[in-house]
């Protein structure tokens, strides 16, 4: 996955290239028809199954296929970037509907307040709009680069590439597809699988084990869930990865944050740890991060004073205004903002790693902190919806970026056209969002008058209603005490503590097996390509040849399992 320096160099001499546009006709008609198709799905699959599946795999496919049409402007769809723009769309439509927009609105309803919705969709329109200029803002930063994970942008990149180029490379990721697909079909979490070749060792190790003990604890006679347990672990860690990325904030005397430090402290063993050599600031070398320390600070205070200021809006069409004194008010507002802002950092942060986001879990951690506080039943209500409208779309616009890094990386000059590529794949995104919120405007009423409404929702809404047994406030802070020591140890760069509560809280079954066995086969694989190499340097590339190949089986794996998501669209219906 490491470009090619001799054609890196080349490539130097050449003319600079524009990055096609996302607001050229027939890629802006793909884009919403495309967009329409994964907010139907989206909505559908929410309201249903309780999933929200990733679609930028299905929005690849479609652009390769119309690419190959031989008719015209259609031909212009075989370009591999106009392709990422279409995925980006569909994908962010997808998570914008189900995610970010329905599951927010769906809670004043299931709580009987049906004159909210349109309130708290506006409160969730503006949820959503921060929460991804936030990403763009700072993604490519040392709290978030892209030389992390992000899987799903992976197994989108390489959909595409392998579209593009054939060969082995193709057939490596198709077989990797196929299976996944198929252990999907028999209720294997292959995409776990998958996400077990990508990224940190140490984080998916702690995710694996997170994932193991969440499944078997039931077993055992104790139920981690009902005693907020993995809640507890996810304060403690999400404290110190806060204050982590504070500290990532700083801007160092003499090297000004500078992406060389960065990029050597942000390695993080997965198989785009080194983005390998580069011209013009280029991947992997000195300069190459795209977003320094000062940058990184302004997006996200600017990203917690927007937030805020959502907040006041929400306060004030759902009629928060009228029912709080003023210092209630005060805090209410400074509450939401801040749980927007830790909400869509630790999601983020754990999709990133991951390739799961504990949205659900996260929002419920705000509302039980709203409980303890004694926050009255419709403020609490849009506290939570306002909370819920962040995270998702953040995540999605990072395994989407992901994939347009990957794609952009041989061009030269690479940093302006990185750039570049990165605002139109934003642009791209909102029209995607625009799309879902249309669609979401007219849909819900007919989803929610049918019974169909997302379960977590009811889930937040029945905890709102029943209250909190006594205790769990204090269960929770003890449990967070271990889930601090263990993100502290870890540091930022592995997110440990933020993984091992991630994996408790999804404790999808199987899971965990899939992802400590990956592991173990990932090492074995690296192990057998080393033996007989006695000079270090041909070991080092022995082990990046091996990390190349297998993260194209995991890209497959992550893929299939996508394919197969989308394709309970049919189940739903």
């Amino acid at each position: 996955m490491n470009p090619n320096p001799q054609a890196t160099a080349a490539a130097a001499d050449a003319p600079p290239r524009s990055h096609p546009r996302a607001f050229e006709p027939v890629t802006l008609i793909l884009t919403i028809v495309l967009s329409v198709l994964g907010a139907l799905i989206g909505i559908v699959l929410i309201t249903t199954l309780g999933v929200s599946p990733n679609t930028a795999v299905i929005g690849a496919l479609v652009a390769m296929l119309i690419g190959r049409i031989p008719v015209g402007v259609l031909t212009r769809m075989r370009s591999k970037h106009r392709q990422n723009l279409v995925q980006s769309a569909i994908s962010g439509s997808t998570f914008a509907a189900a995610n970010s927009l329905l599951t927010p609105i769906a809670v004043p309803f299931a709580l009987g307040r049906d004159d909210l919705v349109w309130p708290m969709l506006g409160g969730a329109v503006i949820g959503l709009a921060i929460d991804s200029w936030v990403l763009y803002r700072v993604f490519d930063s040392k709290l978030l680069p892209a030389t992390g994970s992000w899987p799903a942008g992976i197994a989108a990149a390489e959909t595409i590439n392998a579209g593009d180029t054939g060969g082995r490379k193709a057939a490596i990721l198709g077989v990797g597809a196929l299976v996944g697909f198929v252990g999907a079909l028999f209720k294997l979490p292959t995409s776990a699988a998958g996400v077990g070749f990508l990224g940190n060792i140490w984080a998916l190790a702690m995710f694996g084990i997170g994932l193991t003990v969440g499944q078997y604890a039931p077993d055992f006679g104790f139920d981690l869930g009902a005693n907020h347990v993995p809640h507890g672990l996810m304060i403690g860690a999400g404290l110190v990865a806060l204050t982590q990325a504070l500290l990532l904030m700083r801007t160092r005397k003499g090297g000004g944050g500078g992406a060389g430090a960065d990029q050597a402290e942000s390695d993080d063993g997965g198989p785009d740890a080194d983005g390998g050599p580069g011209v013009d600031g280029g991947p992997g070398v000195d300069g190459g991060r795209t977003v320094q320390a000062p940058q990184l600070r302004r997006g996200l205070l600017e990203g917690m004073g927007l937030f805020v200021c959502g907040a006041v809006v929400v306060a004030i069409a759902g009629g928060v205004v009228g029912g709080l004194s003023v210092p209630a008010l005060v805090g209410w507002v400074l509450l939401a903002g801040v749980a927007a802002i830790v909400h869509q950092l630790i999601v983020g942060l754990a999709a990133m790693h991951s390739g799961w986001f504990p949205a659900f879990a996260v929002t419920l951690i705000f509302l039980i902190i709203g409980l303890v506080l004694h926050i009255p039943t419709v403020p609490l209500a849009l506290l939570v919806g306002y909370t819920a409208s962040t995270g998702p779309a953040f995540a999605d616009l990072g395994y989407d970026f992901k994939a347009g890094w990957l794609l952009r990386r041989d061009a030269a000059p690479w940093r302006p056209f990185e750039i570049e590529g990165r605002r139109q794949q934003y642009l791209a995104q909102l029209v995607g969002f625009g799309v879902a919120l249309v669609v979401v405007a007219v849909a819900w009423k007919a989803f929610f008058s049918d019974g169909k409404v997302p379960p977590v929702a009811e889930v937040y809404v029945t905890t709102i209603k029943t209250g909190l047994e006594p205790g769990t406030m204090t269960t929770m802070l003890l449990w967070a005490i271990p889930g601090a020591l263990v993100q502290l140890v870890g540091g930022p760069s592995r997110q440990m503590g933020v993984l091992l509560a991630t994996g408790l809280l999804v404790a999808t079954p199987q899971a965990g097996w899939m992802v400590l066995g990956a592991l173990v086969i990932r090492q074995l694989y690296t192990m057998w390509r080393r033996r007989g190499i006695a000079d270090a340097r041909a070991r080092k590339e022995s082990d990046e040849q091996a990390e190349n190949e297998l993260s194209l089986v995991g890209a497959g794996l992550v893929a299939g399992s996508s394919l197969n998501d989308v394709g309970q669209l049919t189940k739903a219906l």
